[in-house]
Parts: structure tokens; C-alpha cells; sequence
């Protein structure tokens, strides 16, 4: 009740005032639309009101509060030399018939040390000094081949080879230079054997596919794996 006698009041002080100015028409159509926006805002919750948008763009959804916004992906850990541990000790495979023989150290102050030597009968052909190093880069693949007599064949220095992926079964390493060799890759295939494989990609000509695969040598005989005695009750 309250609402209408303020409007009926404001009406009529408002259609004296206008009687004086303008035609008496335009008054009652003025004075009608003004009361219908004073009813109307007056009949609207302050609620209502107060979660209308503030500015152009804002969305009327409310943003519930405690809301996680989507994670970023997860950055896979940094490959460290303890992805390669599995590869220390002493290994030999054959390659047709010559017999080529490995043996590396655990990682050390951010190293591994290997060693190649690959002979046919009581002839050795050729030797070979490997390195796994970290460095500010990642890891790389350092490898030079030398003679009986230690006699480097690469002149310019030891071949480089940066760490591509590695994983648990594999690990492939690329050489950014040139093709001598291009690829050089270790693929797991039980934990005391594992197939080294080097590709060489000359300038022209095929490319050459060297694979040998080698097996952990154990200086006494291999490990048994006991089989746990079942109780009497499990029999």
C-alpha cells in the first residue's frame, strides 16, 4: 500500500506541474511512463539487481568459488646416467666370427666409461673407448676406435652422439654431424641381454646396419633363482 500512495501522490504532483508546460496528452503519456519505471524498480528483488552484469562481456554465470582450473601437462623427468645403470658390467656377443666383448663402469661423477674389443681368433682388429656423459645439454654418446697399438683412427676427435629418448627398454642416439654413424641404439631384451645396433649413412652408398647382440657375462656361474619352498599347508 505504501508503494501505491507514493506513486499515486508523485502522479499527481507531477501532472500539475506538467499541465502548466505542455498539453495536457503528452502529460497523462509521460506521467504513465515514468510511474511504470518507478513500480518496476520497485518490485524487483535487490537480489535481482545485484547479480546483473557489471560491463560489457561479463557473463551472468556465477563463478562457484573452490573451482580447479585444468593442470598442466606433467614434463617428463630429465634422462640421467641411471637410466643407463643396467648397462654396467662385463658383456660379449658375436658378431659372424669374430668375438666382440664390452665392459662398463656404474655411473660416477656423471660418466660411464666402455670399453670395445673385437677380435677373430687370436687377432685383435679393432678397439674402442666409449664414454656416457651429462652434460648441459643432456647425455651424450662419445665413442673413437683405435688400433692394437692405441693408434686413433678418427683424426678430428672422438665421434659424438646426443641422447634422442630413452626409456626402459631402449635408447637411441643421434649424430647431429654426419653419418659416421648416424644412429646408435640399445634395445633391452631381458634384464642380461641387450642388442647394439649402429647405422652408418655414407655421403653415397647404402646404408651400413651393424647389430650384435651381447650378454652379461658373470664372473662365477649365473645366479640361480631360488623357487620358494611351499609349507605343508600349501601343498
Amino acid at each position: 500500500m505504501g508503494l501505491d500512495i507514493v506513486s499515486e501522490a508523485g502522479f499527481a504532483i507531477l501532472e500539475r506541474y506538467l499541465n502548466k508546460i505542455v498539453p495536457r496528452t503528452r502529460i497523462r503519456s509521460a506521467a504513465n511512463l515514468i510511474l511504470g519505471f518507478a513500480m518496476l524498480a520497485g518490485a524487483l528483488p535487490a537480489r535481482t539487481l545485484a547479480q546483473q552484469p557489471t560491463g560489457a562481456g561479463t557473463s551472468g554465470t556465477p563463478v562457484q568459488q573452490g573451482t580447479q582450473l585444468p593442470s598442466a601437462p606433467a614434463v617428463p623427468p630429465k634422462p640421467t646416467l641411471a637410466d643407463f645403470a643396467w648397462l654396467a658390467g662385463r658383456w660379449q656377443g658375436a658378431w659372424g666370427p669374430r668375438v666382440a666383448q664390452q665392459i662398463w663402469t656404474a655411473p660416477r661423477a656423471g660418466v660411464m666409461l666402455g670399453t670395445f674389443q673385437l677380435a677373430e681368433g687370436d687377432k685383435t682388429l679393432v678397439l674402442e673407448l666409449y664414454t656416457l656423459a651429462e652434460g648441459p645439454d643432456g647425455i651424450e654418446f662419445h665413442l673413437r676406435h683405435f688400433t692394437p697399438t692405441l693408434i686413433a683412427w678418427e683424426k678430428p676427435g672422438p665421434t659424438v652422439l646426443k641422447l634422442a629418448s630413452v626409456d626402459s627398454k631402449s635408447a637411441v642416439f643421434e649424430n647431429p654431424v654426419d653419418g659416421q654413424p648416424k644412429h646408435a641404439i640399445f634395445t633391452r631384451t631381458d634384464p642380461d641381454t641387450y642388442v647394439s645396433r649402429s647405422e652408418i649413412i655414407p655421403e653415397k652408398g647404402d646404408v651400413q646396419v651393424t647389430e650384435i647382440t651381447y650378454h652379461r657375462q658373470f664372473d662365477g656361474p649365473p645366479p640361480k633363482q631360488h623357487k620358494e619352498k611351499k609349507s605343508k599347508s600349501q601343498q
